[in-house]
C-alpha cells in the first residue's frame, strides 16, 4: 500500500488539531489541570480522549505543517480550549473568594496555608470550601460535563482556518466570556453574604457594648467570640452549601450552553 503526502498530512492533522484543543483544556480546568495531577497523566489523558473523539469530528482542513495556516490553527485550538477551561476555573474560584471574604470578616485572614493545587497561599477557610465543592463536583459527575463541553465545542466551532473571524466566536462573544469575571465576584458575595452579615452583627453588638462599658476590653473578648460565632454560623450554614453549589453550577453550564448555541447559530 502506498500513501501520498496529502493523505498522511490529513490523517495527522485530524488528530493533531483536536489534540491541541483538548490538551489546552485539560491543562487549565480545575482538578485535572492542577499541580496535583502530573503532566504526563494529563497529556496521556488528552491523547486518549482525542483518539476516541477524532473519528466523530468534522473534517479538518489540509494545511502544510510548516505553514502560517498551521501555526494559526494551533493558536486557535489552544485559545478555544484554554478559554473554555477558564470558565470552569472561574466557577471553582467562586467558593475560594467566598471563603476569603468570610475569613477576613471573622478575623481568620491571617490563618493561611499553601494551596497544593495552585502553589499559592490562601486562607484555610477557602481551602476547606474548595475541598468540599471539589468532592461535590466529582460526586455530581461534573468532570464528565467538562469533557462534554470541550467535545461539543467542535460542533459549535469546527476546526477551520477562519473560525474566529467568520463563525459565532466574534468579539462580542469573547467579551461576554471575559466579563464573567464580574459574575465571579457577585456569586462569591452572594455565597458569603449570610455569614458575613451574621459576623457583622456580632461586631456591631460588641461596638455598642464598648460604648456602654468602656472598661471592657473589646480586643480580648471580641475577636475570640467573633471567631467562635463565625465558625458556628459556618457549621449551621453547611447544609445550604449544596443548593448554592447546584445553583452556581447550573448558571455556569447554562452560560456555556448558550455560548455553544451562539456558535452553532453563527
Amino acid at each position: 500500500m502506498q500513501f501520498t503526502d496529502a493523505q498522511i498530512a490529513a490523517w495527522v492533522g485530524s488528530f493533531v488539531w483536536p489534540l491541541f484543543r483538548v490538551a489546552s483544556f485539560l491543562m487549565v480546568i480545575p482538578i485535572i489541570g492542577t499541580q496535583l495531577v502530573p503532566m504526563r497523566i494529563r497529556l496521556g489523558l488528552a491523547i486518549l480522549i482525542t483518539l476516541v473523539i477524532a473519528p466523530l469530528l468534522p473534517s479538518v482542513p489540509q494545511v502544510d505543517a510548516f505553514s502560517f495556516d498551521a501555526f494559526y490553527l494551533t493558536l486557535q485550538q489552544i485559545f478555544i480550549g484554554s478559554l473554555f477551561g477558564f470558565m470552569f476555573v472561574l466557577f471553582m474560584q467562586v467558593f475560594v473568594i467566598a471563603g476569603q471574604m468570610i475569613a477576613m470578616q471573622m478575623g481568620l485572614g491571617f490563618a493561611s496555608m499553601i494551596d497544593p493545587s495552585n502553589g499559592v497561599s490562601v486562607a484555610v477557610l477557602s481551602q476547606i470550601y474548595l475541598i468540599a465543592v471539589t468532592l461535590i463536583f466529582l460526586a455530581m459527575n461534573g468532570h464528565l460535563v467538562m469533557l462534554e463541553v470541550v467535545i461539543e465545542s467542535f460542533k459549535a466551532w469546527p476546526i477551520a482556518i477562519k473560525i474566529l473571524g467568520e463563525g459565532g466566536f466574534g468579539m462580542d462573544l469573547l467579551w461576554e466570556m471575559i466579563m464573567r469575571v464580574s459574575w465571579l465576584f457577585v456569586s462569591a458575595l452572594l455565597v458569603s453574604l449570610p455569614i458575613v452579615t451574621a459576623v457583622l452583627i456580632v461586631n456591631l453588638s460588641f461596638g455598642i457594648m464598648t460604648r456602654a462599658a468602656p472598661q471592657m476590653n473589646v480586643f480580648s473578648l471580641g475577636f475570640p467570640i467573633g471567631i467562635l460565632f463565625g465558625l458556628l454560623i459556618i457549621w449551621v450554614s453547611t447544609t445550604g452549601l449544596v443548593p448554592q453549589f447546584q445553583k452556581i453550577s447550573e448558571q455556569t453550564f447554562l452560560f456555556l450552553r448558550q455560548i455553544q448555541e451562539a456558535g452553532l447559530n453563527g
